[in-house]
């Protein structure tokens, strides 16, 4: 079943930024969408049978911390 999963993100500035959380977080097995708020430092992710952990470690491979997510 898809579900939408929103994750505030700490440390996020640039587009830079945005490029690599994107980035990672679309090589989760079961996402297809990923947006990102860089105003509101938060993600947007859905996607079917996704891990959160697998959504936060994504996330630290960027280089930056999730709220809120097991790790």
């Amino acid at each position: 079943m898809e579900r939408t999963d929103i994750i505030p993100v700490f440390g996020m500035t640039c587009g830079h930024c945005v490029a690599a959380v994107s980035g990672e977080l679309a090589k989760v097995a079961g996402v297809v969408d990923v947006r990102v708020d860089l105003d509101s430092k938060a993600v947007v992710v859905t996607g079917d049978g996704v891990e959160p952990s697998a959504l936060a470690a994504a996330v630290d491979e960027a280089g930056f911390e999730a709220a809120g997510l097991p790790t």
